[in-house]
């Protein structure tokens, strides 16, 4: 991988990682940051491939591929589960948004 490809793929992840930080602080709707949490996820991950490359000879390093894959599977695991406790929160209260007022 040349050095324009790596900052192109670098550049992506942590534009990724801050359209998502961003959906976290800024909606109130949980469905919308467990998606924002994912997209955060993906620029993490594609930071991580970008650095999987080894130094000149452009092999990449299987440990970070093999963490990304793992990270993978584990935030599919992650966001079902916190879609279900959602749907369980809309299904108790009819509500998915956080209460603006933090006293009650």
């Amino acid at each position: 991988m040349d050095t324009r490809t790596f900052f192109l793929y670098a550049v992506a992840g942590v534009v990724l990682f801050g359209i998502g930080f961003h959906g976290i602080l800024f909606c109130r709707n949980l469905v919308r940051k467990v998606l924002a949490l994912n997209l955060m996820g993906a620029g993490i991950f594609l930071v991580f491939v970008a650095l999987s490359t080894r130094a000149p000879s452009g092999t990449p390093d299987p440990v970070p591929q093999a963490m990304v894959l793992t990270g993978i599977v584990v935030a599919v695991s992650a966001t079902a589960l916190m879609l279900a406790l959602i749907r369980r929160l809309y299904r108790e209260t009819g509500f998915t948004e956080l209460p603006c007022d933090l006293e009650d």
